[in-house]
């Protein structure tokens, strides 16, 4: 079947489903088998120390694949320090450069000269009009259901998605408790041109840096173990409930401040469970995990995602003849 859409026909790929930025678990291993399955994988950039460490990453990509890649730039938690970042990307001509939390307009100044494809994670229609009045080439739009960092507003991806489809004239990719070819072929229905997957890429056995224990953690939880933290001080983000997850949920409830907040939700806190397995962190989980029984490659994984939503368009096809 023809795959092509506007997200495949703007970023060049063959399927138009996308990978996330993944703190701390987004590197080489795991972009390049997405891009080489179809898809577009990403880099988390500011997961790494400098930016020659980021431009290292970029060419271990390229080493891996001949398909575009994405570097995923996660401004919102970190003040102005990505810019030498976003210059290491421009200079290396990588194909796609996508932004999650704060103002994505210092990045596009400094990608006026390059020819990388922008894109703009948001969590509200008002977000998404902003972005595309900046120039964004497309927006990743977050339901609630989604893993790691959501919008204010407690909107599911069901609704937000044509919200926004209907107000903005930019290819619209859903982003959200998709996790199967399902899922992908309801974001289509929706009007969305593509799909972002963020959890179910963490379970498959190219997201090396992920622990087992954290893969077998999203196997193992239903829909209904993640929970939201950090709405207190106006970051929401979602992830697997855990003792400690427990413990900043208290905290929340009692001395709802950043302060008290701080070591707790840290990248260090994150890390220690991710890839050490310790009890004393947390990890990042969307509502798919009530969908996730396995740990692919990513290859098996896209071209059962890919088999699914063939499935379902010739069904389609059939209720058209019908007719």
């Amino acid at each position: 079947m023809n795959w092509s859409t506007k997200v495949t026909e703007l970023l060049g790929i063959q399927y138009p489903i996308i990978q996330g930025g993944l703190a701390y678990l987004a590197y080489s291993e795991l972009a390049a088998a997405v891009s080489n399955a179809g898809g577009l994988g990403q880099i988390t950039a500011m997961s790494l120390r400098t930016p020659e460490e980021l431009r290292e990453e970029i060419r271990k990509t390229r080493a891996l694949t001949d398909k575009p890649f994405g570097v995923n730039f996660a401004i919102g938690m970190h003040g102005q320090g990505y810019e030498p970042m976003v210059e290491v990307a421009a200079e290396e001509n990588v194909a796609v450069v996508t932004m999650t939390g704060g103002n994505p307009a210092p990045i596009f100044d400094i990608l006026k000269q390059s020819d990388a494809k922008k894109l703009v994670l948001v969590a509200a229609r008002r977000q998404a009009q902003k972005a595309e009045e900046l120039g964004a080439d497309a927006v990743m739009v977050v339901g609630q259901e989604g893993g790691g960092h959501l919008g204010r507003d407690d909107v599911g991806t069901m609704v937000l998605i044509p919200q926004v489809v209907d107000s903005v004239s930019i290819p619209v990719i859903a982003s959200g408790g998709i996790g199967d070819g399902r899922g992908w072929m309801a974001a289509q229905a929706l009007g969305a041109e593509g799909i972002e997957m963020g959890t179910r890429f963490i379970a498959t056995q190219e997201c090396v840096h992920a622990i087992d224990r954290y893969k077998q953690a999203l196997i193992d939880a239903s829909e209904n173990d993640t929970v939201v933290i950090k709405r207190s001080i106006g970051g929401p983000a979602r992830a697997l409930r855990n003792a400690f997850i427990d413990e900043i949920l208290n905290i929340e409830a009692t001395t709802p401040t950043y302060e008290a907040l701080r070591d707790y939700i840290s990248g260090e806190a994150n890390t220690r469970y991710i890839y050490e397995g310790l009890d004393n962190g947390f990890g990042w989980a969307g509502q798919v995990t009530g969908l996730i029984k396995d740990i692919p490659t990513v290859d098996t994984l896209i071209r059962r995602m890919v088999a699914e939503a063939e499935a379902i368009r010739l069904k389609w096809g059939e209720v058209e003849i019908r007719k």
